[in-house]
């Protein structure tokens, strides 16, 4: 990068002033990890100080029978497929009940676009779960594209939809179906109905309701940088209007090894990819940070990059560690490199210790449950937060 264009842009964001577009391509096109890092950690500083947050959440997945078959996609079952599943509603109760003892505040909800499961079941499952666990628990569920679904087996506006959810217990969208919004890259990746423009209008609805979502975006399979750049700025620019977006989160993409296995390779993808470097990782998070000026939280997904680069994660950008999760099938279906199905709080408050930060246990709302102490400082090979 040219001297010159550094220095501009280390003003840039040392004053506080939004970045561009080209200010982007810019920061993505640096070979200079340690200084795109630090300029991301002294933004992650500004907003959140020492802290890194957590939560004590499990995934649950009611079905995987979907009438989608998107291109990165290892989850997915078509009805009479081997392992396809689908819960009944009593059953979910059941394994959300499970983790009931580990003071649980979070169950995350994502299903596949099941083509036959009647609308009602939906808000039914929210009543059940929310009165079957202490009223601590936040439920977090459907992908805007989930929503978009309901719209069709129901006949129902997404505005009743979200009112009826919201009724039955739901207290946040996920940030699901985003993927990469620019149709270059969408139309390769992508086999649902759900686009920028529902996507963007069922968050907004949201919002309006005084839910508060994340967003995310999936990295590292056939986009390039600028897709990924336009991916943000279009979420910055909807944040602008709403301010209803809580967390960013980069979701890396995962080759499948595991469908390989019964000769049904889902991901169709891997053949013309590779999976995003740590490095590459790391790059992300800190321009995502730059340049999404407008959101209080990035987020590093443990399960989709690995503990380690999870870790690193926090010194480019990142201030969320998200939680113990348990079983999350959607990454778990595709790959075999290593990350555990589960991280207990006290693995979740070591790792970030470890890390050289103060961990604070949070709930769906990034309201405080618990604030921890950090790193010891008396140990001599404690780490400390990178400092710019």
């Amino acid at each position: 990068m040219d001297a010159g264009l550094k220095r501009d842009l280390e003003e840039k964001v040392l004053a506080g002033e939004r970045l561009s577009r080209e200010d982007g391509l810019a920061l993505y096109a640096s070979d200079d990890l340690a200084w795109l890092g630090g300029l991301a950690h002294e933004v992650r500083v500004r907003k959140n100080g020492d802290v890194v947050h957590f939560n004590v959440n499990r995934h649950l997945n009611m079905t995987n029978v979907c009438t989608a078959s998107c291109a990165y996609c290892s989850f997915q079952r078509k009805p009479g497929e081997k392992d396809a599943y689908t819960m009944r509603i009593e059953e979910a109760v059941r394994l959300a009940k499970a983790m009931e003892g580990e003071a649980l505040t979070e169950l995350h909800i994502v299903n596949g676009l099941h083509p036959t499961l009647p609308w009602r079941y939906y808000p039914r499952s929210l009543r059940a779960l929310k009165e079957a666990l202490p009223d601590t628990v936040s439920l977090k569920a459907f992908t805007a594209t989930e929503i978009h679904h309901f719209e069709t087996i129901s006949g129902l506006s997404a505005s009743e939809i979200l009112d009826e959810l919201i009724d039955a217990g739901l207290e946040s969208l996920t940030g699901g179906g985003a993927e990469i919004f620019d149709w270059e890259v969408r139309q390769h990746i992508v086999d649902h109905r759900t686009h920028w423009e529902d996507w963007s209008r069922i968050h907004r609805l949201a919002h309006e309701k005084g839910l508060r979502t994340p967003c995310t975006m999936l990295y590292g399979h056939i986009e390039e940088h600028r897709h990924r750049v336009d991916h943000v700025l279009r979420l910055r620019e909807l944040q602008d209007e709403t301010g209803g977006f809580q967390v960013f989160i980069p979701l890396r993409y995962q080759h499948d090894f595991v469908d390989m296995k019964d000769g049904k390779v889902r991901n169709r993808l891997q053949a013309r990819t590779t999976m995003a470097t740590g490095a590459e990782a790391l790059r992300t998070f800190a321009v995502s940070r730059l340049l999404f000026d407008n959101v209080p939280h990035v987020k590093v997904f443990w399960v989709m990059h690995g503990v380690q680069t999870a870790q690193l994660a926090l010194q480019h950008g990142a201030d969320d560690m998200d939680g113990s999760v348990v079983e999350y099938k959607i990454t778990h279906d595709a790959d075999n490199f290593g990350t555990p199905d589960k991280l207990t709080r006290e693995d979740l408050l070591e790792l970030i210790r470890d890390a050289g930060f103060r961990p604070v246990e949070r709930n769906t709302r990034y309201e405080v449950v618990r604030e921890y102490p950090g790193p010891d400082p008396d140990r001599r090979e404690s780490p400390q937060p990178m400092r710019v």
